[in-house]
Parts: C-alpha cells; sequence; structure tokens
C-alpha cells in the first residue's frame, strides 16, 4: 500500500509540475472598455475565437463573428448576446478557403461600417485538401486568406520553413503544413509592421497555448485518440486560450513592439526563421501574386 501511495504522489507531483511550468497559461486582467469600438472575429463560432468575441462583447464593442458555417455562427451570436447583454453582436459570413468570399467581405464590411478598432485572425485548422483557389488547406486558411491587428500564431512555428518551390504543391504533410503556416502567421505579422511604420495602425502574433478546441476536427479518429488524454489531463479551456489574444488586443502601452511574438501574455522570441525580415518580405510579395494583387 505504501509503495502504491508513494506512486500515486508521485505521478501526481509530476502531473502538477508539468501542467504548472509548460501548459498552465497566464490570465489578462483589465478594465478597459471598448464602447464605440468595433472588432472582427474570424473562425468565431467556436473554441477561442468564440471566447474572445465574448469578452470584447461583454466589454461593449461592436463584435462581427466572421465565420463560414452561418447556423453554427448566428447561434454563436445568440449565445454571445445572451451572456454579455450586447445585442451589437453580428454575424458576416467570410469563407477563409476562398479569396472571392475573403474580398467579398471586406468589400461588405467597408461599405457598411465607418470604423474597424480590432481585426483578430483566430481561425486555424490542422486539414489536407485544397481552398477554392487552389491552395493547400492550412496553408491557404490559416495564413494566405486572411486598428490591431492579431495573429493567432503557434509555438509550432517553430519547426516550420518556408520553402517557395513547395509553398503550393500541396506535398507537405498535415502536421508540417501547420506548422509552416503558423511560422508564415509570424512572417507576415513582422513585415506587415514594417510597413505599417509610421502610422496609427500596429499588429502582432501569438501562441494561445495548448488548447482544447475544434481544431482537431479534420483530423483522422486515430490521432483524435491519441491526442484525447493529453487534452484532457492538460489542455486550457477555450477562455484560457483566449487571454493572450485579449492581451495583445487591448494592452496599453504595446504600440513599440507592433510586430512581436506573445505568449502567456508576455513577450518571448521567436524562432531564427521568424526573425528574417528579408524571408518576411519576400513571403509578403509571393503571397500578394498568389492572390493577384501585384
Amino acid at each position: 500500500m505504501s509503495v502504491l501511495l508513494s506512486v500515486l504522489v508521485g505521478v501526481l507531483a509530476a502531473y502538477i509540475l508539468i501542467y504548472y511550468s509548460l501548459f498552465k497559461g497566464a490570465r489578462f486582467n483589465s478594465n478597459v472598455t471598448l464602447k464605440g469600438k468595433t472588432a472582427i472575429v474570424t473562425g468565431s463560432n467556436t473554441g477561442i475565437g468564440k471566447a474572445t468575441a465574448l469578452d470584447l462583447a461583454k466589454r461593449g464593442a461592436r463584435v462581427f463573428l466572421a465565420c463560414r458555417n452561418k447556423e453554427k455562427a448566428e447561434a454563436a451570436v445568440y449565445d454571445i448576446r445572451k451572456e454579455s447583454g450586447n445585442p451589437e453582436v453580428l454575424y458576416m459570413h467570410l469563407d477563409l478557403a476562398s479569396l472571392k468570399s475573403v474580398r467579398n467581405f471586406a468589400e461588405t464590411f467597408l461599405k457598411s461600417e465607418p470604423r474597424l478598432d480590432l481585426l483578430i485572425n483566430s481561425a486555424g485548422l490542422i486539414a489536407s485538401g485544397r481552398t477554392e483557389d487552389g491552395f493547400g488547406m492550412a496553408f491557404g486558411v490559416n495564413y494566405l486568406e486572411h486598428s490591431r491587428v492579431i495573429n493567432v500564431a503557434d509555438v509550432l512555428h517553430r519547426l516550420g520553413s518556408v520553402d517557395f518551390i513547395l509553398l503550393n504543391t500541396h506535398k507537405h504533410a498535415e502536421g508540417c503544413a501547420y506548422c509552416h503556416s503558423k511560422l508564415c502567421n509570424v512572417l507576415f505579422t513582422r513585415e506587415l509592421a514594417n510597413r505599417l511604420e509610421g502610422t496609427s495602425v500596429t499588429c502582432y502574433c501569438l501562441h494561445p497555448g495548448a488548447i482544447a478546441t475544434e481544431i482537431d476536427r479534420n483530423m483522422g479518429v486515430l490521432q483524435k485518440l491519441l491526442l484525447l488524454p493529453m487534452s484532457k489531463l492538460f489542455f486550457l479551456d477555450p477562455e484560457g486560450g483566449a487571454q493572450t489574444t485579449l492581451y495583445c488586443a487591448l494592452q496599453e502601452g504595446l504600440e513599440p513592439l507592433s510586430g512581436w511574438y506573445f505568449s502567456s501574455c508576455a513577450l518571448q522570441n521567436v524562432s531564427a526563421h521568424g526573425r528574417d525580415d528579408a524571408l518576411a518580405k519576400k513571403l509578403w510579395e509571393v503571397s500578394e501574386r498568389l492572390c493577384g494583387l501585384s
């Protein structure tokens, strides 16, 4: 019995140590109000995006849920309005797997809204296949087809690379494609900050932490089963995963850090690839060509 007890105590101690050292995220505490401000949150019908939209709505912002699935988005609008007491939570269709949809969304928003204060690119997936425009699904949705601009990246950008020859050949495995797309998020944010220098618009990217969301919805059954124990034991809930997004969106005094990368509500270093200004500039130029903007 004493041996069993010792083993249980050891396992519990190891769990606590691993959880608090690797997975436990910081909390963003602020009384900032957003009355009169307008925000767009992509991927906001579930997970981190929905938790982010809810927090912004509670602060009084006019919040647009930019989502592909109308039924799920309208259900999220209902939930957020009910919990926040804010009637200015709206759905606007956006399919990030279609450049046509992205352009239509932008045109509709600009025609109907006089201002935009926060753009939070929270949508993301791990999936194979192609977008409507023929891009790899992870590259197209997570990066290519996407005030303060907040880009939700991932610590896995450290495992990513940018191979311009293979960029749009769909030859990457799902996990690799995800890592590559998240490095693109980091590089995009860096180059966007350079291009916005001298304006009043700033941008940031972040790692939200390991979160129990629906990002695994396109994974195979075996992959989901392997991930399930880790998810139940260690991963944060969507509210916890939204904290660094909210920090980057609302924390005062971040303006000098435009283009930088954050995690656990604090500034963090990026990989060597993520600090490569020449690579960031080339990716921007290639992305413009792929989107038909140059």
